[in-house]
């Protein structure tokens, strides 16, 4: 498990990107839930750390494709293949983080390996 940060210092709404290989977003959802996955769209090269989050899905800043944080699927093209998901602890008012075993799906041209 890796410490991220504590909860209070990620307001609801918000994303914080962890820079793993591959680098993953963590997202507070307005809802209060905690949630994370691979940082970069399936599509090309974008974080979406930086892109826009509704409930809980997140759009690609680039192309607008949308991915359901709570299990990677896209739901709107460009992109056709989801984002890893990954787990998320509260405990004792900080955040944790376990990476997926799986590999990745990176978009093309961009290299990156399972786990950290």
């Amino acid at each position: 498990m890796i410490r991220v940060c504590p909860l209070a210092d990620l307001a609801r709404g918000e994303a914080k990107r962890l820079d793993l290989d591959p680098a993953v977003a963590i997202f507070h959802t307005e809802d209060g839930e905690v949630l994370a996955i691979d940082d970069t769209c399936t599509h090309q090269d974008a974080s979406l750390a930086d892109g826009w989050l509704e409930g809980c899905e997140v759009e690609c800043p680039l192309h607008s494709s949308k991915f359901d944080l709570r299990t990677g699927q896209v739901d709107a093209p460009p992109a056709k293949r989801p984002v890893r998901t990954h787990q998320v602890t509260i405990t004792d008012g900080d955040i944790y983080l376990t990476i997926a075993s799986e590999q990745p799906n990176a978009p093309a041209g961009v290299d990156v390996e399972a786990g950290p």
